[in-house]
């Protein structure tokens, strides 16, 4: 049976996007002195945080009569009510050190992606560049068939990217990978000449009993 296809993954643009936070929870966490840090979704957490939050600050800001300025002067902070409305952007490269620990696959330089966090995904990219199928052709199948959330900055004019992957299921991700994968190189070894099965090398071999097919 195939994987079952799950929701795309949801694209988190900071350009775009504006985070809202509790005013009240917010005043309170600066208060404690402790390190915080706040998700894409607005919630305050503290230590010791779950390998599922993606932050868009962390840290022990300084209580200071600019409340504007109170996450440092990467951060645009409108007060609105019991609200507080957070644009991040500016401080991106910060968070690419925060969130890279926690991501599934690191899409913040110009050599794009070379290696998965969770070993499954790993094993699987690792096995199947023995047939040429390279890491960005995975990940673009993960981001269209599996849930998760694509932390990024992207704009059109100049065109910009970089971003952070954070799958939600690495069980049904790894699933969905090998299957592609599996078929990819049946399809390899069925119809290219440059992959006859007496032809194959040493590690070839290995990918193809990896991938079940010897």
């Amino acid at each position: 049976m195939s994987p079952i296809k799950g929701e795309e993954m949801k694209k988190f643009n900071l350009f775009n996007e504006i985070i809202i936070v509790n005013k009240l929870s917010m005043l309170n966490a600066i208060n404690t002195n402790k390190v915080f840090a706040i998700t894409i979704d607005g919630d305050i957490k503290f230590e010791p945080f779950t390998q599922t939050d993606i932050f868009i600050y962390k840290g022990t800001p300084e209580i200071i009569k600019d409340f504007s300025k109170v996450l440092g002067k990467n951060y645009q902070i409108v007060e609105d009510g019991d609200r507080v409305l957070i644009k991040a952007f500016s401080n991106w490269q910060e968070l690419i050190t925060i969130n890279t620990p926690n991501s599934s696959y690191d899409d913040t330089t110009a050599d794009g992606v070379a290696e998965f966090s969770h070993k499954a995904l790993e094993d699987i990219g690792w096995q199947v560049t023995e047939f040429d199928l390279k890491y960005r052709e995975l990940v673009e199948l993960l981001e269209e068939k599996c849930e998760g959330v694509l932390l990024c900055i992207e704009q059109e004019d100049p065109y910009q990217f970089s971003g952070l992957g954070f799958l939600a299921d690495n069980e049904h991700a790894s699933e969905v990978m090998f299957e592609y994968c599996q078929n990819y190189v049946k399809d390899k070894i069925d119809n290219h000449e440059d992959y006859k099965k007496d032809e194959l090398d040493d590690d070839q071999l290995e990918a193809l009993e990896f991938f079940k097919l010897s």
